[in-house]
């Protein structure tokens, strides 16, 4: 079963036990990945749902900071809940040692084909390395900071 396919199973479920909240934040990833769909002509496949979902995660992260920020706990703790909904579709988070792991395992491959060590001017070229390989299995902000200390050192 895709990606796809259980969100839209877990929206018929959510309709059936009358979960309003769990329904909300489905139909919203629904909407977004119908938009992307239509915007693109394309069909999604896992990995574009996957980003949709990270991206969504990213925006109620700096949702909840703001109403925090703003003395907006009620706000805050319903974006908190739809930050566990979205969750539940990506697949198990890499931990920082194996982040780390792949990352030198990525710069070292790069150096191969190189011909030298990648030092900080080649962090794109890294990057788009890692993200190809790593969408949606870990956080980028994590990504990012493991490639900045495998160029460094």
């Amino acid at each position: 079963m895709s990606l796809k396919e259980r969100i839209t199973d877990d929206m018929k479920a959510a309709m059936r036990a009358k979960d309003s909240e769990r329904l909300g934040t489905i139909r919203l990833l629904t909407a977004a990945m119908k938009q992307k769909e239509v915007d693109e002509r394309v069909e999604l496949d896992d990995v574009a749902v996957i980003g949709i979902v990270d991206k969504m995660l990213k925006q109620r992260k700096d949702s909840i900071e703001a109403f925090e920020k703003a003395g907006r706990q009620d706000l805050a703790d319903k974006e908190k809940a739809e930050t566990v909904v979205l969750q539940a579709y990506l697949p198990a988070r890499l931990s920082a040692d194996e982040v780390a792991a792949e990352v030198k395992a990525i710069v070292a491959e790069l150096g191969e084909q190189l011909g030298k060590a990648p030092g900080p001017g080649e962090m794109g070229k890294v990057m788009g390395a890692v993200k190809a390989k790593l969408a949606g299995k870990a956080d980028m902000g994590q990504v990012s900071a493991a490639v900045k200390s495998a160029l460094a050192g």
